[in-house]
């Protein structure tokens, strides 16, 4: 025998993700590549001396996990030791927050800046008890006087400052809101410590930028997160100059920099692809095309392990903060409005609109992020128009969350090969919450997984960890089931989709995201060994039990990094 597998699988569901969706019982994997799919008469041959052979013994063995909006450093950065965890059900009210910080000022030094993230107002009982109450400077304040504290929300568009951070970041109540943010205010006109869009890079400017250690320690974190969960791949949605005001600079290019030094030293355990982010939002077509020429793509790396797809590009903001763009309008008034430069509406679609002719034209895939349902139809359209000034054969560009996604843009999306970046998790998060601000019947249509389907769209599923937590097992029940996370009520029954479909959206048509669906996405012979096992018949739980199976092992390109089996 010329070449004996280096992993033989026997005894389990071999869930391919083929064209068939065909379950085997057994694969092979020689070289990291996937070298046998079948049964074990097709698996005997390949095994050798060295051949670790697993009795899977009725688990399932899927093709790698791939998040397909998945914010790597942020993540990290947002999750302990390095920040405050204050997301349900680790905090279920502001006194739970109070506490944590309180905890923190009690170990660090004096004037340490002490940041948190994950607070959402849909899970803090004095916010649900009375809707008019809002975090506020005060609260931090009676706990931290003298440390400066940031806390992130779960969906990263509002943070919540005390009044120390207020004072060392310059703001009162003169200061402007820069374009498309927000300083909230109380009724006498003075800063709450709330700050909303793109008023938060008035908080990242002031903060001490990441340094390269910094950024190098939250993206292990990450991968090692991600390898226990299952996942192989992920799109890091946005890494530029755009993003030096997010997170500290997380989102900045030089996490790029850090990510080509993880690969090069063999710590990068999981393929990552990335969007560059020129600008950030509320920018000038000119700025736009400005600052894409002058990015740098260079780079010598594996583009199967690390490899720039396109650029990112922000059209309008998230409905809790009533930034998403709404043919109709919010419970209690306003259609929120675009994220780019321009004083009316009319100006407005025309900078969206030569910023992805700019972005298109030079080449590049795009990943908008888009919410509102008429901000979605501007985008589709602009993609489409882009398209036909600049014929490109696959070009795969895509909108990013696509909460209210219409029949119009699934129509346009369709017909040209475009696709959608879907995010059940979020879904799962924010389903009751929403109804507040756009009543029942939009709150349950959000996310449409079905309509999309049925329309013929590409549909891809993401977290967008830290917004949620990257577990896509949560996301397929989720998916199936449309249940609310905080009471478990069904959203928008009419949108579930099958088992197979979901596993789909976390496959081989993310991977077609990724331009890579030739190569990775499912088991089959020549494609990457890229491996997830869960211990049990994921084909026969009942989805509400699919969010506890176990992970047992992850292969990435044929090495093993995350292992509980026992053979």
């Amino acid at each position: 025998m010329d070449a004996y597998a280096d992993l033989v699988f026997v005894g389990g569901k071999v869930v391919t993700v083929d064209a068939e969706f065909t379950v085997a019982s057994a694969l092979a994997v020689t070289g990291g590549v996937i070298s046998a799919v079948g049964g074990r008469d097709d698996v005997a041959p390949l095994v050798g001396p060295a051949t670790r052979v697993v009795d899977l013994r009725g688990a399932t063995l899927l093709p790698g996990i791939n998040d397909s909006h998945l914010h790597g450093c942020a993540f990290g950065m947002a999750t302990p030791p390095l920040s405050l965890d204050l997301g349900h059900p680790a905090v279920s009210s502001l006194a739970d927050v109070v506490a944590a910080v309180a905890e923190a000022v009690g170990r660090l030094p004096a004037g340490q800046w002490i940041t948190g993230h994950g607070w959402d107002t849909g899970y803090l009982d004095e916010c649900l008890a009375d809707p008019s109450r809002s975090p506020s400077r005060r609260d931090l304040d009676a706990v931290s006087p003298d440390h400066p504290v940031v806390l992130y929300s779960f969906s990263g568009h509002a943070t919540w400052v005390n009044s120390k951070a207020l004072e060392l970041i310059g703001i009162d109540r003169q200061t402007v809101a820069p374009p498309g943010g927000a300083i909230v205010v109380d009724e006498a006109g003075e800063p709450t410590g709330l700050l909303h869009e793109g008023a938060q890079a008035l908080v990242q400017n002031a903060l001490p930028p990441l340094g390269r250690q910094e950024r190098t320690d939250a993206i292990r974190s990450t991968l090692a997160t991600l390898a226990r969960l299952g996942v192989t791949s992920y799109t890091e949605p946005g890494l530029g100059p755009g993003g030096d005001g997010i997170m500290r600079g997380a989102l900045g290019a030089e996490t790029l920099d850090v990510y080509r030094r993880l690969l090069a030293d063999g710590e990068l355990t999981a393929r990552v692809g990335v969007l560059l982010l020129p600008t950030g939002m509320a920018s000038s077509a000119d700025e736009f095309a400005h600052t894409l020429a002058l990015l740098d793509e260079s780079g010598d790396t594996d583009p199967r392990r690390l490899a720039i797809h396109g650029v990112k590009i922000f059209a309008d903001g998230i409905v809790p903060n009533r930034t998403s763009w709404m043919h109709e309008p919010y419970v209690g008034g306003g259609c929120g409005s675009l994220c780019v430069g321009g004083e009316t509406d009319a100006e407005r679609i025309a900078e969206i609109g030569a910023i992805i002719r700019h972005a298109h034209a030079a080449g590049h895939q795009l990943g908008v992020h888009v919410t509102g349902d008429r901000a979605i139809d501007t985008v589709a359209d602009a993609f489409a128009a882009a398209m036909a000034e600049h014929p490109r054969p696959d070009a795969r560009h895509y909108v990013i969350h696509g909460d209210f996604l219409t029949a119009h843009s699934m129509k346009v999306l369709a017909a040209h090969g475009f696709g959608v970046n879907m995010n059940p998790t979020i879904k799962w998060t924010v389903a009751d919450l929403e109804e507040e601000f756009v009543g029942a019947g939009r709150a349950a249509y959000a996310w449409p997984y079905r309509d999309a389907l049925d329309a013929g769209v590409r549909v891809a599923s993401g977290s967008d960890a830290p917004v949620t937590y990257p577990d896509w097992r949560q996301g397929v029940a989720t998916m199936m089931l449309r249940e609310s996370k905080a009471a478990g009520r069904v959203s928008g029954p009419e949108q579930r989709i099958g088992l197979a479909e979901a596993i789909r959206t976390y496959t081989v048509d993310a991977a077609w995201q990724d331009f890579a669906d030739d190569w990775k996405g499912s088991l089959e012979p020549g494609k990457v060994a890229d491996l997830c096992v869960l211990d049990g018949d994921l084909l026969t739980a009942d989805p509400h039990d699919i969010p506890q199976l176990p992970v047992v092992l992850t292969v990435v390109d044929g090495r093993v990094v995350h292992d509980t089996l026992r053979d």
